[in-house]
């Protein structure tokens, strides 16, 4: 199937569209198919609509989520199928043949990849690569999976876990979830969404990597319309070197890259209740020079490395002694010249004097929690 083009925004498709558009910035259809190079959604202001409308425009086009989940409800599916008629060079002819078939052959469904001890790190993410292309790219005008950026991470896992089942084409927001969901058991791979915006013939298009850092090389994985513009081997050694490359991607399009979102590393732990950081640092690519972006990308990247270094160290025991030590001062009767009784005993605390702390219970002290 191809892309929707300018003519699916009539006012039919705009008051059908009000039932499911997404209110995320999600992955969406692109304006024309031979210069839209990530296949995401471009934004188009229109007195018309409001501003919160805006960006779920996609050139003009509303574009359509599936937010009943699965199996599909027919309101979903029936609007599905006249968006696809509607843009597709067959039209309703194509429609009729493929649902009023007999007989259709069952769609092989891709083999979800299996990571083995002897497999590589960069063998194991060109699989996972070769996994989100086995999905195809959703040309269908309808994304099967809602994904909220605001969602817990927890809640994204499920998603992801949804995706492996159901095997539909995805786009790319979609498939950095599904990269997250899939990189979780390396431990030495670092995830972080990479964004973009760029712009072409007065429209703004939006798109979205899972950049991967490994042992002092950073790659990428995702899904575009573009080869391009999606996965990229762990062949660059800075951060600036792989943002470069995407840059000069986008001008072989014709696209000028207009903005650049770079967030913070994913955590490994399925299950934590916190969303994911999307824009830590947010880079305006026309207005910086190109060695004032390499600072920033470069000083952004050290300072996701010390966070992750910071992170693994525990804490001394010898701090959180002293830090309880603050919070109740022991009276030292041996010393009585020494009477200032509100003043907190800033000495190191050492490990003898645990004992001697935890027989303050029996003087009515309390810990607190």
């Amino acid at each position: 199937m191809t892309g929707p083009t300018a003519s699916t925004t009539s006012s039919a498709a705009a008051r059908a569209a009000r039932y499911g558009r997404s209110k995320s910035t999600n992955a969406y259809l692109g304006l024309t198919t031979s210069h839209t190079p990530s296949g995401d959604h471009a934004h188009h202001a229109s007195p018309t609509c409001p501003a919160e409308d805006e960006e779920e425009k996609d050139g003009g086009t509303l574009f359509y989520v599936n937010r009943s989940g699965f199996p599909i409800e027919s309101l979903t599916w029936e609007r599905m199928w006249n968006h696809v008629a509607k843009v597709h060079p067959d039209g309703q002819e194509m429609v009729d043949r493929i649902r009023n078939a007999t007989y259709l052959p069952r769609p092989p469904a891709p083999t979800l990849p299996t990571y083995r001890p002897s497999m590589t790190v960069p063998d194991w993410l060109q699989a996972i690569q070769n996994y989100m292309k086995t999905l195809q790219y959703n040309h269908t005008g309808t994304q099967f999976f809602e994904i909220r950026k605001t969602r817990p991470l927890s809640g994204l896992m499920e998603t992801a876990r949804e995706m492996t089942r159901e095997a539909l084409p995805i786009k790319c927001l979609e498939a950095v979830i599904l990269g997250v969901y899939l990189t979780n058991g390396q431990a030495s791979v670092e995830r972080f969404p990479i964004s973009f915006k760029s712009q072409f013939s007065g429209h703004h298009f939006h798109h979205v990597v899972l950049g991967i850092y490994y042992n002092g090389c950073y790659g990428t994985l995702g899904m575009s319309r573009r080869t391009d513009l999606m996965g990229k081997a762990l062949a660059f050694r800075t951060l600036s070197d792989l943002i470069f490359d995407f840059e000069e991607s986008y001008r072989r399009y014709q696209h000028i890259l207009k903005k650049v979102k770079i967030g913070l590393y994913v955590p490994h732990d399925p299950h934590v209740f916190q969303p994911i950081e999307w824009k830590h640092l947010v880079l305006n690519a026309c207005r910086l020079s190109r060695e004032e972006m390499r600072k920033e990308l470069e000083k952004h990247a050290r300072d996701m490395r010390m966070k992750i270094l910071k992170s693994s160290s525990a804490q001394s025991p010898v701090k959180e002694r002293s830090r309880g030590k603050s919070l109740s001062p022991r009276r030292r009767q041996s010393s009585p010249q020494r009477r200032h009784v509100h003043r907190r005993d800033k000495s190191p605390a050492t490990l003898e004097r645990k004992p001697a702390e935890l027989s303050m219970l029996n003087d009515g002290y309390q810990i607190r929690i």
